[in-house]
């Protein structure tokens, strides 16, 4: 199967597509239209998903760090019309202020890697995708205390919305130096298998948007899904196999542990799985 299995990290809590432990949370909800099969509207006739964004609870600080930073550093994926049009492809370029590798993070929960990432490789430029707004908002604060630092964090935006979106219409092929997509919702149920994210069309859309020796770095803590990521990984023709002490990565491939794996994951295996693209 070759899934690297790195750290532990146990219980039943699970992790979901936007990287953070499922707990109940007033920033998203079950979509009854979703979780009834009915694929009807315009918006799950693109992807079926369980989740959308709502309103969620954050603090007044963290309200006034958002009203002043949102504009600059992050972005709507979609409006709240779900029969708008899509979004128009990013120019990173204009957004970042100069010309740098890309990495794009699906999931982003909290934050707590994207930023420790971001910071320990300053070069590259970092898009961190996330549906719920109270992890955004724990991001952009970390970005704004750096900003009273020596070494402020500079190089992070954020999306609000849906990952898959932002790979099918804001980045062109070969765009990309990496993706990064850390504990993805692993639906364990059968029936649920098909709600996943790492499907052979997204395998397919991740390889099409990477630059030859872009990396796709994934890490779950649930082994069906490890192995079902392992088999759609390997089976895309335009991806290969590499470990993490393969020389000349296109990006570090070093994450963190954070304070949810500590609490939640611990002594379960992480597998951790990276594949490149070809030439």
């Amino acid at each position: 199967m070759g899934i690297n299995l790195q750290h532990d990290a146990g219980s039943n809590v699970l992790i979901g597509d936007h990287g953070r432990m499922q707990t109940p949370d007033s920033d998203v909800a079950i979509d009854v239209a979703a979780e009834s099969g009915d694929t009807s509207q315009p918006y799950f006739q693109r992807r079926v998903t369980s989740f959308r964004a709502r309103r969620s609870a954050i603090s007044d600080s963290q309200q006034a760090t958002w009203d002043r930073l949102w504009p600059e550093l992050g972005g709507q994926v979609r409006d709240d019309d779900p029969h708008g049009d899509p979004p128009d492809l990013l120019d990173t370029d204009a957004w970042f202020g100069r010309h740098a590798p890309v990495v794009l993070e699906i999931g982003c929960g909290t934050g707590t890697s994207t930023f420790a990432m971001a910071q320990a490789e300053p070069d590259l430029d970092v898009v961190a995708v996330e549906v719920y707004r109270r992890g955004l908002a724990q991001l952009l604060s970390a970005i704004d205390r750096s900003s009273a630092t020596p070494a402020p964090v500079t190089n992070i935006r954020l999306l609000r919305g849906d990952g898959v979106e932002v790979l099918s219409h804001m980045f062109g092929p070969g765009s990309l130096t990496g993706v990064r997509v850390f504990f993805p919702d692993p639906w364990p149920k059968a029936r649920h298998h098909k709600r996943r994210l790492l499907q052979p069309d997204t395998m397919a859309l991740i390889a099409d948007r990477l630059r030859p020796g872009g990396l796709l770095h994934a890490a779950t803590d649930h082994l069906d899904y490890a192995g079902h990521i392992a088999e759609v990984g390997d089976a895309e023709p335009r991806l290969r196999r590499v470990s993490a002490d393969t020389d000349g990565l296109a990006m570090s491939v070093a994450r963190p542990e954070t304070k949810y794996e500590r609490k939640a994951l611990a002594g379960t295996d992480v597998a951790e799985m990276l594949w490149e693209r070809k030439p």
